[in-house]
């Protein structure tokens, strides 16, 4: 695709500014979300700190080739839970975050030192683009329901959604800025057109305000869709896991060990499959394959060290983010400079309580309708990736079809503490299915 910022092109200051605040938009409601979700303590200033430290780490091992951010993991959800859950203290759960975080990171030195002996040519064989372009479609059709579940939060019951007042309005927000980033995007003149995210989300945040200022002057609740009352709680300094870990390492024992290892180490070899499937999607935009330069090695390298760094300050391992190759392809701008200056705005607004919190206050009908559109790039990626591919031999069509049906159909199995999630399904299935029908051998 034509891109407006190459990855070596530099913004001008200005324009960086708000290209790194776009970027940390685009990542921040998942970011701050897994501490949110794990409870316990742990500070979201923290994990926008480990964000930012671990894609500086990233940034490094890769030399400034890659555009893309890291930000926290949901695939080790299950086992940060386990490293609280079989602590003897909350401070020893801190500890087995670092501790699991370390094992995760291991299994991708491990995973890079093979890689750079034996290369990568291997890996392109195992999987084609008739495998990782179906697979790369499930990571942005995976999250198709995230993105709806916000636009319609407030019309969210146990039957399903059901449209109250509450629920239109809020429908009616996720529109307003879903429809301000495509109108940029599209129609929009020079900066208009690589900042869709900032307006859009601006334009959603203020009809949210304007139908909240009125909710609250009438005393009408379902028109309050913004909640302000985050500033009342504000945490000034971030409460870094280190600081929690280092009172209570007398508390890990053996067994506390082998349960953190058993549930880490596995989870980082399914997120070493989707690791795959994000750089070959950003290799496609930028026009410049990843694995070959500056290698997958590298990548490996980057992603795991920089969980290890991110877990030290948040507590939470880091993966490259969706949403970030989603902004890259959409704006057209993939200056890797501007991913520098995000994680370096990362650090600094970690320490800027109002910043954050003000962030945090971002509606996720509003979120939801930015969300449709990243997520929704992620899965057309994937399908233009299998443009060259002829899916009038049945081979070919079998794999993609048993990606797609798999992944879209919501396979996860869990073995043991370990779950196998839709993206990691489908790929697996995918590549078997394709070292299988590829016996076959072509017809004259």
């Amino acid at each position: 695709m034509d891109l407006a910022f190459n990855v070596k092109d530099k913004p001008k200051f200005g324009q960086l500014i708000v290209f790194a605040f776009q970027q940390l938009l685009a990542i921040l409601a998942a970011t701050i979300a897994v501490p949110s979700i794990i409870g316990n303590g742990m500070s979201q200033s923290a994990a926008l700190f480990g964000a930012g430290v671990g894609t500086i780490v990233y940034l490094l091992f890769t030399k400034f080739k890659s555009p893309v951010f890291l930000g926290s993991s949901f695939a080790f959800i299950g086992s940060m839970f386990a490293a609280f859950g079989g602590a003897a203290s909350a401070g020893a759960g801190y500890a087995g975050l670092i501790l699991g975080a370390f094992f995760a990171g291991l299994v991708y030195v491990v995973i890079a030192i093979i890689v750079k002996i034996a290369g990568v040519s291997w890996i392109n064989k195992l999987m084609p683009a008739v495998v990782i372009g179906p697979t790369v479609s499930i990571i942005g059709l995976s999250l198709a329901g995230n993105a709806i579940g916000d636009a319609l939060t407030y019309a969210k019951t146990d039957a399903g959604f059901v449209m109250n007042t509450k629920g239109w309005i809020g429908f009616i927000c996720a529109l307003v800025t879903l429809f301000t980033v495509m109108i940029c995007s599209v129609y929009g003149k020079k900066m208009a057109k690589l900042i869709p995210f900032i307006i859009g989300i601006a334009a959603g945040y203020c009809v949210a305000t304007i139908f909240t200022l009125i909710g609250n002057a009438t005393g009408n609740a379902a028109l309050q869709i913004v909640d302000w009352s985050a500033f009342q709680e504000m945490k000034w300094i971030p409460d870094f896991t280190f600081m929690q870990a280092y009172k209570s390492f007398g508390d890990i024992t053996p067994s506390y060990i082998g349960t953190i290892a058993v549930a880490y180490i596995p989870v980082a070899f399914v997120v070493f499959a989707e690791h795959i499937a994000d750089h070959k999607n950003l290799s496609s935009i930028i026009g410049h394959e990843l694995l070959e330069e500056p290698g997958l090695h590298r990548t490996l390298l980057g992603d795991g060290i920089g969980s290890i760094a991110g877990a030290f300050f948040g507590g939470c391992p880091n993966t490259t983010y969706g949403e970030s190759v989603g902004c890259v392809a959409i704006t057209g701008n993939a200056s890797v400079i501007t991913i520098l200056a995000t994680a370096i705005i990362c650090l600094i607004a970690s320490f800027f309580a109002p910043f954050v919190t003000f962030l945090s206050t971002i509606p996720s009908c509003v979120m939801g309708g930015v969300c449709i559109t990243l997520y929704g790039f992620i899965a057309v990626s994937g399908l233009k990736m299998i443009q060259g591919v002829d899916l009038n031999k049945n081979r070919n069509l079998f794999v993609v079809a048993a990606i797609l049906i798999s992944g879209i159909g919501g396979m996860t199995l869990t073995i043991g503490k370990v779950t196998l999630t839709e993206v990691a399904c489908a790929l697996i299935l995918g590549i078997v299915t394709n070292l299988v029908l590829s016996r076959k051998k072509e017809e004259a």
